[in-house]
């Protein structure tokens, strides 16, 4: 079998797998989310925690939530990391420095999971399972409540109720993410990763001395990793160690977890609003821009560019056999597509086109599908946008879903879209700017300023995976890309949220002649052209330095 035609076979199959899981997960998505029972453990979580899951929250009041929850487990995961050293389980490792310790609980609260650092170096396993594996649920949960949330608020008339966060929080957590992760965990198990507690051992005996390795949950990490969109991983070397992601099979399910809560929040989006087509617009608007990334990634390294290329099959630079091209194509799309930041192989070597592909699905906002919840709601802030075009095309005020697009939503939508740009090209401007941030790039020229882009990129949109090549174990990266984190996930929820209670206030617009029907192929066309539109118009120039010069010079 030829590596092309494995590649497709491979995609062939991840379709049909999401295809069947798309209506059930929505479906039970919806239901956990329209509830109004609680199950006897998280009556148990409600009580420890102090509150009243029955009380209905305005959106300043939902917000609040949101904040101060996020602001505790950051605190948390930071002092976790400081007294890593005095905890029993630390495998000997050295409590973390407070720059690197500052970077990761940002990172981990904020959905991002960028790396910094070595994690079979540098942490134990209470820091791995008791700081970042929590966070990998929570930070989760947070993203779908905040997309509930605003779904509520296109679904609601004549209230600024927005639902409960902390009702929210539980159920996304004990409800969806922990019954796929005990699943998903026992097959990454079956399929080779590790799932223990062992200490440091020496492995094997090799010219100049022996390798060490230390075990860990893996398995149950890793896969909370991919379905909640973290990324960050156990080992280094991410999904492409094989103590993570073992074989094709094992990458092909792991690609599978990234992808099917986002695309199913779709079918849940159609459900709490009504309308079944609604939910399958943009549904068709994240499958068309997915599919044509994946192709575009495919053919990109398939190409043969020389001799090296024609033996190899393809740039297989910086890939792992046991993936070749297509499963690793897949994957790199699929996890920049979402927030999620995994990575089976290093997109700094890939082709120059391949990685400035990789960059632009980030650059997109993440929302094809995106990340668990974020994803969603980007999605729909960009719908709100092609509506208001559409309307000023035709001469009519835009609406949207029954509800009136005016002023102040455009307001909110506009700051949304225009937060992490902002954050991405100041912070590179600034890097490039000074003497000592680019001393940590490997490579000069058009592919070092790509390493700057993409460290940025990646931090801002709550991606977390890296170019490879950049050393970012420094104060000023540390510090710099944790506040882009920081910033790049909770300044967007603030305007989404005080949308949602805009929308929630208003009263139905009843449909007529005019009305633009948003679940009809033309609006799914045009939501993808504003798309595209408004990621060219705002990283061109930048883009054009970096991945498009070295892919054009190659």
């Amino acid at each position: 079998m030829s590596p092309v035609l494995a590649g497709v076979l491979q995609l062939l199959a991840l379709v049909v797998a999401l295809g069947l899981s798309y209506r059930p997960l929505g479906d039970h998505m919806a239901k956990v989310y329209s509830s109004e029972k609680h199950l006897r453990p998280e009556k148990w979580i409600y009580k420890a925690i102090g509150a009243n899951p029955d009380v209905e929250m305005r959106w300043p009041a939902y917000l609040r939530g949101v904040l101060a929850f996020s602001a505790v487990s950051v605190l948390f995961l930071y002092l976790l990391q400081r007294v890593q050293g005095s905890l029993p389980g630390s495998l000997g490792f050295v409590s973390i420095d407070p720059d690197q310790a500052f970077n990761t609980a940002a990172s981990f609260v904020a959905n991002t999971n960028w790396q910094s650092y070595y994690g079979e170096q540098a942490m134990g396993h209470v820091v791995q399972t008791g700081g970042l594996a929590v966070q990998n649920f929570v930070s989760a949960a947070v993203g779908t409540a905040v997309a509930v949330a605003l779904v509520r608020g296109f679904a609601r008339s004549r209230t600024g109720e927005l639902g409960n966060f902390w009702a929210d929080l539980v159920r996304g957590t004990v409800r969806v993410l922990l019954p796929i992760s005990v699943v998903g965990a026992l097959v990454l198990v079956a399929c080779g990763a590790i799932q223990n507690f062992s200490g440091i051992h020496e492995v094997g005996q090799f010219t100049g001395g022996s390798q060490q390795w230390n075990g860990g949950a893996v398995a149950s990490q890793e896969v909370i990793k991919e379905l909640g969109t973290n990324g960050g991983g156990y080992f280094n070397a991410n999904s492409s160690h094989p103590f993570e992601n073992p074989n094709g099979l094992s990458n092909l399910f792991e690609i599978y977890l990234i992808l099917v809560i986002p695309f199913a929040l779709t079918r849940t989006f159609g459900r709490m609003v009504g309308s079944i087509r609604q939910g399958y617009a943009i549904l068709a608007t994240m499958a068309t821009i997915w599919l044509g990334f994946t192709a575009l990634m495919m053919w990109t390294e398939f190409h043969h560019g020389g001799p090296a290329f024609d033996i190899a099959g393809g740039a297989m630079e910086g890939k792992e056999t046991r993936f070749g091209i297509g499963g690793s194509s897949i994957f790199a799309v699929a996890t920049t597509l979402t927030s999620t930041g995994a990575v089976n192989s290093f997109h700094s070597s890939f082709t120059g086109f391949g990685g400035g592909i990789t960059m632009l699905g980030m650059q997109l906002g993440e929302i094809a599908p995106g990340g668990v919840g974020s994803g969603l709601y980007g999605m729909l802030i960009m719908a709100i946008i092609a509506v208001f075009i559409a309307g000023l095309m035709v001469g009519r005020t835009p609406e949207y879903l029954g509800k009136k697009i005016g002023t102040r939503e455009i307001k909110f939508a506009a700051l949304y879209i225009l937060v992490t740009p902002a954050l991405v090209l100041c912070f590179t401007a600034l890097a490039m700017a000074l003497p000592t941030p680019a001393h940590s790039m490997t490579n000069s020229g058009a592919h070092g300023f790509s390493e700057i882009l993409y460290a940025y990129t990646s931090g801002a949109n709550n991606n977390g995976s890296a170019f490879a090549g950049l050393n970012a174990d420094t104060q000023w990266f540390n510090s710099t890309i944790g506040i882009a984190m920081l910033l790049g996930r909770f300044l967007p929820m603030v305007f989404v949220l005080a949308l949602a209670g805009s929308l929630a206030e208003q009263t139905p617009v009843p449909e007529t002649a005019g009305t633009l029907r948003t679940e009809k192929p033309l609006f799914t066309g045009l939501l993808v052209g504003t798309i595209m539109i408004i990621t060219g118009l705002t990283y061109f120039p930048a883009l054009a330095l970096g991945p498009l010069a070295e892919g054009l010079a190659a």
